[in-house]
C-alpha cells in the first residue's frame, strides 16, 4: 500500500491504517527504537506506541513523507524512554556497575578457619 493511501486511511479514521503502517514500517520503526534502547521488548513497545502517536496526530497533520514522520515519532519515544531509564534517580544507568562493585563484599563459601587450616 502506498503512503498516501495509508494517510487517507488515517484521515478516514479507518483502523486498518494501523495494520497497514505496521506491515510497511514495522521493521523500520523497530530498528530505530532498538538502535537507541538496545532492548527488543522496549523497541517493540516503542513501535506500537508509534502507531498510536500517528493515529492521534495525523488527522490534524498531513505528513509529506510517512516514513520520516513515523521515524521521528519513534525516535522521540525511544529517546524519552532512554532518558527515563538513565535518569539520575535511577543511577544514570550505572546499576550494573554498582552491583559488580558489591560482588567484592559478598562473603565466600569458605570460612576464615577453613582458610587458616589449609595454609
Amino acid at each position: 500500500m502506498r503512503d498516501h493511501e495509508i494517510i487517507e486511511l488515517y484521515w478516514a479514521r479507518n483502523e486498518s491504517a494501523i495494520t497497514a503502517t505496521a506491515e510497511k514500517y514495522g521493521n523500520y520503526c523497530h530498528t530505530i527504537a532498538y538502535n537507541i534502547l538496545r532492548n527488543k521488548e522496549d523497541a517493540e513497545e516503542c513501535a506500537n506506541d508509534t502507531y498510536l502517536g500517528a493515529w492521534n496526530s495525523i488527522p490534524p497533520q498531513r505528513p509529506n513523507r510517512l516514513s520520516i514522520y513515523l521515524g521521528k515519532i519513534t525516535r522521540n519515544l525511544a529517546l524519552n524512554r532512554y532518558k527515563r531509564y538513565t535518569a539520575e534517580k535511577r543511577g544514570h544507568g550505572q546499576v550494573v556497575l554498582a552491583l559488580s562493585e558489591l560482588e567484592a563484599c559478598v562473603p565466600s563459601e569458605t570460612t576464615v578457619e577453613q582458610t587458616v587450616r589449609r595454609k
